[in-house]
């Protein structure tokens, strides 16, 4: 089978296409023909070797997630799954390849409704930013701002928080056009990158939701209300100066919470029910997929590219055929 490997750390272009055998799968685990690819924000830091401190080596296969149909599965697992299309998380890597092995504990089935494309395209980016409010304690009537909105956990982040009743969505973006794109999702006010927008935009917020991190995360501190709360889910634009607390500390009568969240902290089953229920919400046409565009497997290198240029919004999706 294809399979796309990191040869090294370094730029998009140690990313290889190589041929191995097709993986059996173990016990508790399914083999998957996969029909679509995630492709995300971590799959990059992991080839770079920004993750290399906590156990990223070279010689991985990225990718996360992916929707295909059960081929065969190990030991234990119910061979009802075979024929049937689901969505997997394959774990810290395994995703970029023609048949993917992932826990049978992780498989959920795609409904009818939802393309093999679009269902990857939600997965985990869908369940972070569902699980980031939640860790924010965001209620409705709360107003939020998603800082480095345009990819895919943030425009998930922003139809979630519309349809949770935010009385009020900003982003922070890069361009007017991908503000607009925004607004269609459900955006009330558009930011440049800095925090800066229109005069009637408000200046501070209940929840920030943050995916960028990096230099300027200390600043958005002066942007929460009292009680306020920012939630870090990732860290595209570089980990924070190690003195960021210092401005939330400077804000202390303010009762300013900061936190991070991953998704490794919620407990399988509740990430499964929650990525099933967002599924079903697509299906009907609650929640959009936002698909940059689709790429074939042997074009990895180019998905790298576009994403550290900065052109996505939304997700990029790789497939076997390219279609």
């Amino acid at each position: 089978m294809k399979a796309v490997m990191v040869q090294a750390f370094g730029g998009p272009e140690v990313l290889a296409v190589v041929e191995l055998p097709d993986p059996n799968p173990a016990a508790g685990q399914v083999l998957i023909t996969t029909e679509a690819i995630g492709v995300g924000g971590i799959d990059v830091l992991i080839r770079s070797g920004a993750l290399a401190a906590y156990g990223a080596t070279p010689g991985r296969i990225p990718g996360q997630e992916v929707v295909g149909t059960v081929a065969e599965v190990g030991d234990g697992v119910d061979s009802a799954w075979v024929g049937r299309r689901v969505w997997a998380f394959t774990g810290e890597g395994g995703g970029y390849v023609e048949r993917a092995v992932a826990p049978a504990a992780t498989i959920i089935p795609v409904p009818a409704a939802l393309s093999a494309v679009d269902a990857v395209t939600l997965g985990i980016s869908a369940m972070v930013a569902h699980f980031a409010l939640r860790h924010a304690h965001f209620a409705r009537g709360e107003s939020v701002l998603v800082r480095g909105a345009a990819g895919g956990i943030g425009v998930m982040a922003v139809q979630l928080a519309a349809r949770g009743g935010a009385s009020a969505v900003a982003v922070t973006t890069s361009s007017a056009e991908r503000g607009d794109r925004l607004r269609q999702l459900g955006a009330t006010q558009v930011l440049d990158r800095a925090g800066r927008g229109a005069e009637n935009a408000l200046t501070s917020y209940d929840v920030i939701i943050d995916i960028a991190a990096g230099a300027d995360l200390p600043s958005f501190f002066a942007r929460l209300e009292p009680n306020g709360r920012m939630v870090a889910v990732g860290a595209m634009a570089g980990m924070p100066p190690a003195d960021f607390g210092r401005e939330m500390v400077a804000a202390f009568r303010k009762s300013l919470s900061f936190a991070t969240f991953s998704a490794d902290t919620v407990p399988a089953p509740d990430r499964s029910a929650a990525t099933a229920e967002l599924f079903a919400a697509a299906g009907r046409g609650e929640l959009k997929a936002v698909v940059h565009e689709v790429l074939s497997l042997e074009q990895a290198v180019l998905a790298h590219q576009k994403i550290e240029a900065g052109e996505v919004f939304g997700r990029i999706v790789l497939t076997p055929s390219g279609k």
